[in-house]
């Protein structure tokens, strides 16, 4: 009886090691696969001029733009449609790109896809010619998948006016959720001991990390990362500074996670939106059991590891509170207030018993989250049954996760789908 648990951590360790094999071969066949199709004829033909708006316009005319984003028309406020949303990882971006896709519908815009997946090639830095079908001089309305920006490559794709989004989130607590979400594939974690590996990490970091390693952008500045930027830069490097500033002038609005609902109606005023475009519910969270708590301590650690990404987002909170202010304060409370209620009166209507529910307890594929490698802790929903049908198809797209949407406005992802049938084999 006493080789039993010998015999039972055996299989653990066995299960494990076959499980990172397959992570390893994975990404072989990942990093293969993208080679595949990315290869291009060489041949150019002649690059049209980038058009100034691709709004769709009344007759011949044609209404200038100001760098808000305010479109005005006999005094009429117009709706903003030209959209570049840079979309950053683990900073609730998946709640906010479905409001992008509801408005896209809405309004019949053209997006800007990459072709065969999800994001445009992460992450290699983005070229315009990962666009799903295109060609010089066309009009794409909204482009809002995962890269990492070049302003120059997108500025070849989007019109002139377009009005640069993107959002950001507390490093320490973005540290702590790309720690546990992308662990699995990046191999400089796997060989951390103890239980607490996010700790253990933090306790030493040069310990265990190379700027060379396989996928370990995840773990340090990755926001700055995401924003193309060198991710192992000291804080105090003068580039960092410079760094900040274009992201800056390249971005009209920038969101922040902790303060999301006051965001979007900074968003809504900007854009001559309506309350109903930004209505949301929170899409890829995380199950409350799986989220490390933090200790004063272990947060400092984590902010000091990520010195530039909180850098960059003290920079931008304070813009960020600048536009507040000029908004008005009362007005603001007033406004996320409405926001909060009108959210409520969704929940009620659409969300079976008002909550998100684990995977396994998810009915419908089109509202089954992406998981990452190795588990299931993303939570999702159910629609609610005998929806009234005057909000059943608002609903039903309220709730549809990302990769879904994706699928029903036209992408072509076909290798995120054979990579989602691979991690459901591994997600045993």
């Amino acid at each position: 009886s006493s080789s039993l648990p010998c015999s039972k951590n055996k299989r653990q360790w066995w299960l494990l090691m076959v499980k990172r094999v397959t992570v390893a071969c994975l990404l072989i066949s990942m990093t293969l696969l993208y080679c595949l199709s990315t290869l291009r004829i060489n041949f150019s033909p002649p690059e049209l001029p980038v058009p100034h708006s691709c709004a769709p316009q009344p007759g011949q005319h044609n209404t200038q733009s100001s760098t808000n984003g305010r479109q005005q028309d006999n005094n009429i406020c117009v709706p903003k449609v030209d959209l570049m949303f840079m979309k950053t990882h683990k900073t609730g971006s998946s709640t906010f790109i479905n409001i992008l896709f509801r408005f896209g519908e809405k309004h019949k815009l053209k997006f800007a896809f990459p072709s065969s997946r999800n994001d445009f090639f992460y992450p290699s830095p983005f070229q315009h010619t990962y666009v799903q079908g295109y060609k010089s001089g066309m009009c794409f309305n909204v482009m809002c998948n995962h890269m990492r920006f070049d302003a120059s490559e997108v500025a070849k794709v989007m019109p002139r006016d377009t009005f640069y989004i993107t959002i950001l989130r507390d490093p320490a607590e973005l540290f702590e959720s790309s720690f546990h979400y992308f662990g699995h594939v990046v191999p400089l974690t796997w060989r951390i001991p103890g239980e607490d590996k996010m700790s253990e990490f933090l306790r030493d970091p040069k310990l265990y990390f190379s700027p060379n390693g396989i996928n370990s952008f995840y773990l340090k500045n990755l926001l700055f990362f995401d924003f193309g930027q060198d991710n192992t830069l000291d804080p105090d490097d003068p580039r960092v500074e410079e760094s900040i500033r274009l992201i800056g002038e390249h971005f009209h609005l920038v969101i922040l996670m902790e303060h999301f609902e006051e965001s979007l109606i900074l968003l809504k005023d900007t854009l001559c939106w309506e309350m109903d475009d930004v209505l949301f519910f929170k899409l890829n969270s995380r199950k409350e059991s799986t989220v490390s708590k933090m200790s004063p301590e272990l947060r400092a650690k984590a902010l000091q590891w990520n010195g530039v990404d909180w850098k960059l987002y003290k920079h931008f909170n304070l813009t960020f509170w600048e536009k507040v202010e000029a908004y008005g304060r009362e007005r603001m409370a007033k406004d996320v207030a409405e926001l909060r209620r009108r959210n409520a009166e969704m929940v009620e209507i659409c969300i079976e018993g008002g909550h998100s529910v684990a995977a396994g307890n998810i009915h419908e594929d089109a509202m089954q989250p992406w998981q990452p490698i190795g588990e299931k802790s993303i939570m999702g929903y159910n629609l609610n049954k005998n929806i009234d049908k005057a909000y059943e198809q608002l609903c039903r797209k309220m709730l549809t996760q990302e990769i879904q949407y994706l699928t029903d406005l036209g992408a072509n992802l076909w290798l995120t789908k054979l990579l989602g049938h691979v991690r459901n084999i591994i997600n045993w």
